[in-house]
């Protein structure tokens, strides 16, 4: 084993990215998104559209049957006109209602494809990102953003385009109908309702940052309960319950207050509309009855006025109300693209060397490492040469930099100067996934799913046997406890199946053994389990390392007496190496960190 001293400048850290930052540019990274389905949403949009014209010719059809009965009042009411302009007008309303449905079931479809996409695109995106973004983002943020905010966007998708169509189609449909019918009246009911655009403009300008401040809201409310859930016992055992309290109320007093300025600036909009609309009809009533009077117009154009006067600002309303969703649907989408477009693991597609055979000889030169964000170097100079089937121990006091390099090593975070190299190939030059599939490791953090103790078992490891299974159990001293559940390997681990620390991490031990990998690497590996559990699974531990290079990293050190090398780590630096034996005799900082254990207990 050679250990040498270089230190070398550190590489500059990179990192970060691009953040949709306005409400145009996200919509139309939404619309590009839905591509895929652009045909059926120009189907629905042409449904909507042709629905809505059909509807708008209704009024006209409503005042010629009022032309034809006010004329046959003294003469007699022809029945037959009648009949065909009411069955006409009916198969209008039919059709419309008809293709109104359909537009719906259309918008529907593509809405639900949309958001299956989006969530099967986050949860891909999950996998390609790099362990340093989950060191700033809370899972409960993330797990926001394939909820609240994917649903957002689809019941935005689902309501508001279709509305948003219907609106636009009435409200320049209606404006053609009027001009065809009188052009005086039309120009009154125009200039009646144009007060409207403006300040719904106005208003959307100003709700829409309270929008994506309540999107960002959302998240950290989600990702504060999920922290305080999943860490109950330790908020009671504290006595916390009062500060979380309290800091769960400063968030969602924050979500409150920015929801409340979104949806009452936003909420204005409706009765503004709503005003604007009756005030047009006073308009058309007093216009109509001086044109009238006059005898410029017929008592059948002001019912037909009155109709579509109700058609031009009904959709104020309706775009006023699509307009709101539309912008929680965009705050919505800035935060999920913010999350799709984050930087991502570099693309090793094009990395053809692959490893076979491993012998396991693992070399670090040089290696050099620093946690994104932050300016302190965790590994200033690390090197060190491990032969084939070594136990090597890592020790050395918290914050040393023993699970960084063990992270450095499965390539879960990139070194910034130096290389590691596994059978003399650098691992910088084979796939994440290669040389993963060379380690076994087990954490102090134990990760037990939902499902079967034999799906937990077996998990990715495929071809296992049900020999080997049940040996790795007995092995761990597993065995006995799985046979005590009501339906042994096949029990789901769920809320109600409890699982004491130590079972979880007998458990992910023996999942460990029956993927029996080239390496192993054990971090504080039976830090959870009892004294008497400990010494059995240690001999299982012993029997299973043999002829594999395996990386421990252990704070009882009694635990590695019998390791064949012991790298002692401080400030991100070897200071000491060699067996158990050779490293008491030096009487240095390993035999002082050993002795220290002795002088707690007594």
């Amino acid at each position: 084993m050679n250990i040498k001293n270089k230190h070398s400048g550190p590489r500059p850290m990179h990192g970060g990215f691009e953040k949709a930052n306005n409400t145009k540019g996200t919509w139309i990274k939404i619309i590009k998104y839905c591509r895929k389905y652009w045909t059926a949403m120009i189907a629905a949009i042409l449904a909507a559209g042709v629905g809505t014209v059909l509807t708008l010719l209704g009024p006209d059809k409503i005042s010629d049957l009022t032309k034809v009965i006010a004329d046959g009042i003294i003469t007699g009411i022809d029945m037959g006109m009648v009949a065909k302009i009411g069955f006409t007008l009916a198969a209008f309303y039919f059709l419309s209602w008809l293709l109104s449905v359909l537009q719906h079931l259309v918008m529907t479809n593509v809405t639900q494809n949309v958001s299956k996409n989006l969530r099967t695109d986050i949860s891909k995106k999950i996998n390609r990102l790099p362990m340093c973004y989950y060191n700033t983002t809370t899972t409960g943020d993330v797990l926001s953003r394939i909820t609240n905010d994917v649903d957002m966007i689809a019941q935005s998708l689902n309501q508001s385009i279709g509305i948003l169509v219907h609106s636009i189609t009435l409200f320049i449909g209606s404006i053609v109908m009027m001009l065809i019918t009188d052009v005086t009246m039309t120009i009154a009911a125009i200039l009646s309702v144009m007060i409207g655009f403006a300040l719904m403009g106005a208003t959307m300008g100003r709700s829409q940052k309270y929008f994506s401040r309540q999107q960002k809201a959302f998240g950290d409310v989600n990702g504060q309960i999920e922290e305080i859930y999943s860490g109950q016992t330790i908020v009671r055992a504290y006595n916390a319950e009062d500060k979380a309290k309290e800091d769960f109320n400063k968030m969602n007093s924050y979500l409150r207050e920015c929801s409340f300025k979104a949806q009452c600036i936003a909420g204005t909009m409706m009765p503004l509309m709503n005003f604007i609309g009756n005030f047009g009809y006073v308009v058309v009533c007093v216009v109509g009855a001086m044109l009238t009077m006059n005898g410029n117009i017929g008592f059948e154009v002001i019912v037909a006025f009155m109709m579509y006067i109700r058609y031009f600002t009904q959709p104020l309303s309706q775009m006023a109300q699509a307009a709101q969703s539309l912008q929680s649907a965009a705050a919505a989408g800035e935060r999920i693209f913010e999350f799709l477009e984050a930087e991502e693991m570099e693309d090793e597609t094009k990395k053809t060397t692959v490893l076979e055979n491993v012998k396991g000889t693992v070399e670090f030169d040089h290696i050099r490492f620093g946690y994104e964000g932050s300016d302190k170097i965790v590994i200033k100079d690390f090197s060190a040469k491990i032969k084939p089937g070594q136990k090597i121990a890592i020790v050395g006091p918290t914050g040393a930099g023993k699970t960084t390099l063990v992270n450095l090593l499965m390539r879960f975070y990139e070194i910034q100067n130096g290389e590691i190299h596994i059978d003399g190939i650098p691992t910088s030059k084979l796939s994440r996934k290669n040389v993963h599939s060379q380690f076994c490791m087990v954490l102090q953090d134990t990760w037990v799913f939902e499902g079967s103790v034999r799906e937990n078992l077996m998990y990715c490891s495929e071809g296992a046997t049900e020999e080997k299974m049940i040996a790795a159990c007995k092995a761990v001293g597993l065995d006995h406890f799985i046979h005590t559940l009501p339906k042994g390997y096949d029990t789901v681990l769920s809320d109600s199946t409890n699982l004491s620390q130590g079972q979880k991490q007998q458990l992910t031990i023996a999942r460990a053994m029956i993927a029996d990998k080239p390496m192993l690497i054990l971090d504080e590996a039976t830090s959870s389990v009892d004294t008497r559990t400990e010494l059995q699974i240690q001999k299982a531990m012993d029997e299973l390392m043999k002829n594999r290079t395996s990386f421990v990293i252990a704070h009882r050190l009694s635990t590695i007496k019998n390791a064949d090398l012991i790298l002692v780590i401080n400030e991100g630096d070897i200071i000491e190496s060699g067996t158990h034996e050779e490293l008491l005799k030096k009487n240095g900082f390993y035999a002082d960190l050993y002795n220290s254990q002795f002088k707690q207990v007594s």
